[in-house]
């Protein structure tokens, strides 16, 4: 058996061209992972910030000092993946399974070695491309409306940043549980929020939607308290999930302000959250949304949307060529 496989590899920070595909070593599975072939894999808005060490604010020497100080110490990116078990696991061999590894990447690559307890079979009727991209949106939205905001029918939720990976996942659990939602985007994009859930829909380029919101949910990064706050009816919640290290900090020591809360952190990818996710999508609750599909080789330009700000979704790259090409050209 070979021992190399193709690799896109981040050598340095920088723009989405540093990333190219190169052999690279296969990963040899620990005790607690399961060899996977990997058939698509997301590259998420977390993958371009880790890429180009481009984090909120003060969070960038954290980031180096955890990642690497020049390079990422690891170069092969990729957190959310969709495969084939390629030896005997947590399943039979031939499994297909969706996964995720966490900030120590490897997915952006044709095999992952990936913890046992974080793989899950691939719900019957979804594509390996959806199956990437499951994860990544669908966990941070359920951990802040379900955990920190214990979301409730009637609940009026604003979501300010809603048609990205993040954004469409909080659509779609926050239609569920029967939140009255106003959604923040641009005009372009709001007959695909009411899709997709959302009753009211505003275009965030024209000033501040009109509150007030017992949750407002922001994804984008342009809400913070002391805009945030005239949006709050009384004992609303804001939940910052794009957040500087000061926001974040803030939000730890001083989570109460007067009868408002206020709420930000990692969401956790846990094998616990990671079933409950899997679950709403049983129940209908949720399903992710693929705005774009490039072949592997092009994983470039799918770091290049990810940058951009305005993609519908996630972004996935797919191992197979004709794949690719046949998802591209719908």
């Amino acid at each position: 058996m070979t021992t190399d496989m193709k690799a896109a590899l981040c050598r340095h920070y920088g723009p989405p061209e540093g990333v190219k595909i190169a052999n690279h070593p296969r990963p040899i599975p620990r005790g607690d992972q399961a060899l996977v072939r990997v058939t698509a894999a997301a590259v998420t808005l977390g993958d371009a910030r880790l890429r180009a060490a481009r984090v909120p604010a003060g969070m960038g020497p954290l980031v180096r000092l955890a990642f690497g100080l020049r390079a990422p110490r690891h170069p092969v990116l990729g957190m959310n993946f969709a495969g084939i078990l390629a030896q005997d696991g947590p399943f039979p061999q031939g499994t297909r399974v969706m996964g995720v590894t966490g900030l120590r990447g490897g997915a952006h690559a044709e095999y992952v070695a990936a913890a046992a307890d974080r793989l899950f079979p691939i719900p019957q009727g979804l594509t390996d491309a959806e199956a990437a991209g499951f994860f990544f949106g669908g966990l941070t939205a359920a951990s802040y409306l379900l955990d920190k905001a214990r979301l409730a029918p009637g609940t009026r939720l604003l979501v300010n940043g809603a048609t990205g990976e993040v954004g469409c996942a909080a659509i779609q659990i926050a239609a569920h549980a029967g939140a009255q939602l106003t959604a923040t985007a641009r005009a372009e994009n709001h007959g695909f929020a009411r899709s997709l859930g959302a009753i009211e829909t505003h275009d965030y380029r024209q000033g501040l939607p009109q509150g007030p919101f017992d949750v407002i949910l922001d994804v984008a990064g342009t809400l913070p308290w002391a805009r945030a706050k005239p949006l709050l009816a009384p004992g609303g919640t804001l939940l910052l999930v794009t957040a500087s290290l000061w926001q974040t900090l803030g939000a730890l020591l001083r989570p109460r302000r007067g009868s408002h809360r206020v709420a930000a952190g990692v969401a956790l990818d846990t094998p616990a959250a990671m079933a409950r996710l899997l679950r709403l999508h049983a129940e209908g609750a949720f399903r992710p949304v693929i705005g774009a599909s490039f072949p592997f080789a092009d994983i470039a330009k799918a770091h290049a949307l990810a940058d951009s700000g305005h993609k519908r979704g996630s972004g996935v790259v797919l191992m197979d060529q004709a794949t690719a090409t046949a998802m591209a050209a719908k």
